[in-house]
């Protein structure tokens, strides 16, 4: 499961090599940024313009053999520095681009490039890669396929083509799913990503991939400026997702979607309780699953006797966390707007979650929902929940 990069469970360098661009002051320097930038952004053109020959003159071309199945809309670079090397230079930038037809903001990602020099001075790109510090993005990885859905755009660096047609089925059915519930205002597409490996998947993230050992998927927002919403990602994790039943792949996808659909009212108020637990509500609706079934290892703690107190805390969503303790979380907030939904109705559930995220800061923001859209106390509202979970599990 995934908000806020949530998932669903199941050597030193030699001094002489840094030198100036130019004797004395920032001349030089201020020149080579210049010309690398006019570089970079001839080969964004040939890249946007399908023009391999002109891509080819600025450089290695292994990325545009990577790229040219992903559909742009944008691709821009914006150099931030220039640093000589024994070979040529490298260069910093910050990369913006938007998927057609799908991100209403563009992601933005930091680049370090290489550059090499002709006899005749003129600058080529060598290599383009992440920062240090950044994830990897899917070309990184190797050459992207891409397919669409009605809904979807699914792209995927392992799997042929006929493998990624299923998560854009099953992306397809999420989609409307989700807009019955929340509602359409929101882009209503979603983008899958399907790395290869576990190990791919912790490059695309940035993170160790031991960190998502068990979690099927999570869904990452790259933040577009204040007012916009971002451009979200699926990230599929295709070893845990791969031993899930037809209903709990869709699930996943639904419960990804469902984040994609609130993100622009997800903030920094929204608890992980609701934003997981409330992802999960979708996820689950229609499919006929009993609480029982749906939350095994809440149901074992209730009936033994240990049921929990409070709600969980965003520290008990933790990857690392303990692996029954981590599925407790999600299935306590699950069954928490399971409950406003049943005593309150499905679009005061809605609503709830707008007005959390709409307090823009997590002090007040839950108790103050709670009273002017449900009426309620964060005590009358706990109780009532722990109540709800000796009735549905023990």
């Amino acid at each position: 499961m995934a908000g806020r990069r949530r998932g669903w469970s199941i050597g030193a360098v030699g001094l002489g090599l840094l030198l100036p661009l130019a004797g004395c002051g920032g001349t030089g320097t201020d020149a080579a940024r210049t010309e690398v930038q006019h570089l970079l952004d001839r080969r964004s053109a040939a890249l946007l313009g399908h023009d391999e020959t002109a891509y080819d003159a600025t450089g290695v071309r292994s990325e545009y053999t990577r790229l040219r199945a992903l559909p742009l809309a944008s691709w821009n670079y914006q150099v931030t520095a220039v640093r000589r090397t024994s070979s040529g230079a490298t260069a910093d930038a910050d990369l913006n681009y938007r998927v057609a037809g799908y991100d209403r903001a563009p992601v933005d990602v930091r680049r370090t490039l290489t550059l090499g020099r002709t006899a005749d001075g003129k600058w080529y790109v060598t290599s383009d890669g992440p920062a240090k510090g950044a994830g990897q993005q899917l070309w990184d990885q190797g050459p992207v396929t891409a397919v669409r859905g009605a809904h979807s755009l699914v792209l995927g660096t392992g799997p042929a083509a006929a493998g990624l047609r299923g998560y854009a089925t099953l992306a397809d059915r999420a989609v409307p799913a989700v807009s019955r519930a929340w509602g359409t205002d929101w882009s209503r597409h979603v983008v899958v990503l399907v790395p290869r490996s576990l190990k791919d998947m912790g490059g695309l993230l940035g993170s160790p991939a031991a960190n998502y050992r068990g979690i099927a998927a999570v869904t990452t927002g790259e933040a577009g400026g204040a007012g916009r919403a971002p451009a979200d990602r699926v990230v599929v994790n295709p070893e845990a997702y791969a031993v899930l039943g037809d209903v709990g792949k869709q699930v996943v996808l639904t419960h990804e979607t469902t984040h994609v659909a609130t993100r622009a009212q997800t903030t920094a108020a929204t608890p992980l309780w609701l934003s997981e637990g409330y992802a999960d509500w979708i996820g689950y609706l229609g499919t006929g699953r009993t609480p029982t079934e749906a939350a095994p290892e809440l149901t074992r703690a209730v009936q033994n006797g240990h049921a929990p107190r409070a709600l969980p805390s965003d520290k008990d969503f933790g990857f690392t966390s303990d692996p029954a303790e981590l599925a407790q979380a999600y299935e306590s907030g699950w069954l928490a707007c399971r409950m406003i939904a049943a005593h309150w109705g499905a679009s005061r559930l809605g609503a709830f979650y707008r007005a959390v995220g709409a307090h823009h800061k997590r002090a007040g923001a839950v108790e103050d929902a709670l009273r002017t859209v449900l009426g309620t106390t964060a005590a009358a509202f706990t109780e009532r929940w722990r109540e709800y979970l000796g009735s549905q599990l023990g």
